[in-house]
């Protein structure tokens, strides 16, 4: 029975990480950290059979990306449909920001996500719909092979939500650090099988991070 593996990664540290900003769409640069976890991540694919690379187009995923296909000699390929979370007219503020400038939304709670949204923005449930045809596509292509995507925290979830067959309520109980690195193997029978969560060669600088 083929399998397919797919490696999800988030991509490294944001240079506004400090600033608790909602970057959504809003396309920000990572910093220095944030290519050390990249390399680390490329570092570790180099011993696997990876045979293709895909990312968002924001530059935070497309960074780390073209960091891995150096390393690989593999030519990303860059998704719109992998872009984060649309978070509408609060894209770039942070939760005060956003309170402060549209007090019609002050009382506005991420937890209700799931089909809730910010004006102009998306839902939990929206983000599904859009990434997830994404994914069966390049599962598809690439069937019995090892894939990566550097894609952002909450694309992530939703792609092990639907792998763990968890509603779009349980998105905030799954962590994705900076950096971090999900496996995910398909199999030709439709089961899904995480093998990673929230792991990878970055975990002790996350673990260093909390501690």
């Amino acid at each position: 029975m083929k399998t397919t593996r797919l490696y999800l990664i988030r991509h490294g540290q944001v240079v506004n990480h400090h600033e608790f900003r909602y970057n959504g769409h809003f396309d920000v640069d990572i910093t220095d950290i944030g290519v050390l976890q990249m390399e680390n991540i490329a570092a570790f694919l180099a011993k696997e059979p990876v045979t293709a690379v895909y990312s968002s187009d924001l530059q935070r995923a497309t960074k780390g990306a073209d960091i891995i296909g150096k390393t690989l000699e593999l030519n990303p390929l860059k998704i719109t449909a992998f872009r984060e979370l649309h978070l509408g007219r609060w894209e770039g503020l942070t939760r005060e920001e956003g309170a402060e400038r549209f007090p019609e939304e002050a009382d506005f709670r991420f937890r209700d996500l799931a089909h809730a949204k910010v004006k102009g923005g998306e839902n939990l449930y929206d983000l599904k719909e859009r990434v997830m045809p994404a994914i069966h596509e390049i599962l598809n292509e690439h069937t019995g092979e090892h894939i990566a995507l550097v894609a952002h925290g909450g694309v992530n979830r939703v792609i092990l939500c639907d792998a763990m067959g968890l509603p779009m309520e349980n998105f905030f109980r799954i962590e994705q650090d900076y950096g971090c690195l999900n496996i995910i193997d398909y199999f030709e029978d439709g089961i899904k099988v995480v093998k990673l969560l929230n792991g990878g060669p970055n975990q002790e600088l996350n673990i260093a991070k909390i501690y």
